[in-house]
This record gives C-alpha cells, sequence and structure tokens, in this order.
C-alpha cells in the first residue's frame, strides 16, 4: 500500500479502483489488481 498527499490520479490508474473513507482516512481500493491499495496522509 502507498501512502500519497493525492490520491486523484490513483483513482484513474484502473477502471476498478473506488475511492473509501475509512476512520477519517480516504482509501484507494481496487478487488480485482489489489496493488493499487493507497491511503492519503
Amino acid at each position: 500500500m502507498k501512502v500519497l498527499n493525492s490520491l486523484k490520479t490513483v483513482k484513474k490508474r484502473h477502471k476498478s479502483c473506488q475511492v473509501v473513507r475509512r476512520r477519517g482516512r480516504v482509501y484507494v481500493i481496487n478487488k480485482k489488481n489489489p496493488r493499487f491499495k493507497a491511503r492519503q496522509g
């Protein structure tokens, strides 16, 4: 999982990427290709 300042570009990497808020943090998850996981901040 990568920790990034901006998740906007990560979301565009793959069409099955989703932006999710959990416990006050913003995550990008991808069930088809888990290597695109990322967290903001």
